[in-house]
């Protein structure tokens, strides 16, 4: 007898985490696509990657923090400069973040982004 609706087993790919988490960089190459590669990479695979849900909620709720604090730090500029120092923090803290948490997701360890709102849980 066949089973029609038997739920999928969960395989282990640090790789593929591994490159969810470095698609990141593509708008430091490109200029677009840091959150639509992942949220793709995320959406498709959530349900067949094991840690896959935790790491795509963290590259989102990441990528989700940068475009806000860029938004926020754009009319700062005019408040003497200071907008210029958060752009600055934003584009480290986007540029390493990703980078660290590549390795964490190859070790098999949680992600952990500094100062990240929790948009997604």
């Amino acid at each position: 007898m066949h089973v029609i609706n038997q739920p999928a087993a969960m395989r282990t790919d640090r790789s593929l985490l591994v490159v969810t988490h470095l698609t990141q960089l593509l708008s430091y190459v490109i200029g677009f696509g840091s959150l639509i590669v992942p949220l793709i990479i995320w959406l498709s695979t959530r349900n067949t990657v094991e840690d896959m849900n935790e790491h795509g909620k963290a590259v989102v709720n990441l990528q989700l923090s940068i475009i806000l604090y860029i938004i926020i730090s754009i009319p700062a500029i005019l408040l003497l400069g200071l907008g210029i120092l958060t752009l600055i923090a934003t584009a480290i803290l986007g540029f390493v973040m990703p980078i660290v948490n590549a390795v964490r997701a190859n070790n098999g360890e949680s992600p952990s982004y500094f100062m990240t709102i929790p948009f997604i849980s």
